[in-house]
């Protein structure tokens, strides 16, 4: 068994179907119910936000047998992933209805590059750093000629400052590379960046730097922040607006056109990735992270996005 960094939570393992499909159950979750660029760490780390306490566990439903089910939705992703030339890792995190799923994935372990998924860790830590008001939406942060990367952006000067929440803005609708140099310094650089993903859940990632990652990590990122333990409704109030309806759209939001899709994507040539919380899926919010190696491009996100309609899909006709 493996316990979570940050939250004391128990984690049971079972292999099915062949080692593929892997069902991490935490004890106590239900029925909350229960895939970027690099930079140059800063020199000069400085503290971390603290997380908040993991809410109190909720009594634990009488299990519904979905063995079927879940045996189809494998066999389905994967062939969807091999007709699109690609390979993938899946995990599946429910967080309503009856008898949710804590943790469904395929090679959720598997170490992926995490691309721009970093700024995810990133943005929930500013928002919870605003949400316990050790930051301010109005903070200004200045501009270091070290801080530059390729990316939307041009009018980075020396010394020009800009808001918290203008840089969080190009970082989650953008995914502007400079800004999250920005913010990534301010924080401490990766050194704090990963010390806080790993308080978040995220055990096995490198962010930054080498900036890897895996679908099972990326859930438990957004586990932690959807049930509150990165500073709760305030926190949530100023992100998920942040990272909903932004320039990249065409993976796990195409997928789902029928619910309000949160997310944080990577891509990087034929490196694709997709982070999302679905917040009003047909039986309740789920978690979804898909991280991918195939044709890049459109024909990629054509693979994320019909693997997303698949787990939609699959969740229609869950227990309610």
């Amino acid at each position: 068994m493996l316990k979570l960094a940050g939250a004391g939570l128990t984690v049971v393992v079972l292999l099915l179907l062949s080692g593929l499909f892997v069902v991490v159950v935490f004890p106590g979750v239900v029925p909350l119910v229960l895939v970027g660029s690099r930079g140059t760490p800063s020199p000069s780390p400085v503290a971390i936000v603290t997380p908040s306490p993991s809410p109190s566990p909720s009594p634990t439903a009488k299990p519904v047998n979905r063995t079927a089910a879940v045996a189809a939705l494998t066999s389905d992703l994967n062939k969807i992933a091999v007709a699109g030339g690609a390979k993938a890792s899946v995990s599946l995190v429910e967080l309503g209805g009856t008898a949710p799923t804590a943790m469904l994935s395929i090679k959720g372990d598997s170490p992926w590059p995490a691309d721009s998924t970093y700024k995810l860790p990133l943005l929930i830590a500013e928002a919870q750093g605003i949400a316990s008001g050790k930051l301010k939406p109005t903070d200004k942060v200045c501009y270091k000629s070290s801080d530059y990367e390729s990316g939307w952006f041009d009018d980075y000067v020396p010394g020009k400052c800009f808001t918290r929440n203008v840089l969080a803005q190009r970082v989650g609708h953008y995914s502007d590379n400079t800004a999250a140099r920005i913010l990534v310094r301010d924080l401490g650089g990766s050194t704090a960046l990963n010390a806080f993903a790993r308080s978040m859940g995220a055990v096995q990632s490198k962010f930054w730097v080498p900036n890897t990652t895996t679908t099972a990590d990326l859930a438990r990122l957004w586990w932690y922040e959807a049930v509150g333990a990165a500073g709760g409704a305030a926190a949530q109030g100023w992100l998920y607006p942040l990272i909903t309806k932004t320039y990249w759209e065409s993976g796990i939001p195409a997928g789902t056109p029928k619910a309000t899709v949160v997310h944080k994507v990577g891509y990087n040539g034929r490196s694709i990735n997709d982070a999302a919380l679905v917040l009003n899926g047909p039986k309740g919010a789920y978690i979804l992270t898909i991280c991918s190696n195939g044709p890049g491009g459109a024909a990629g996100w054509k693979v994320i996005s019909r693997m997303a309609a698949r787990v939609y899909q699959f969740e229609t006709a869950r227990p309610a």
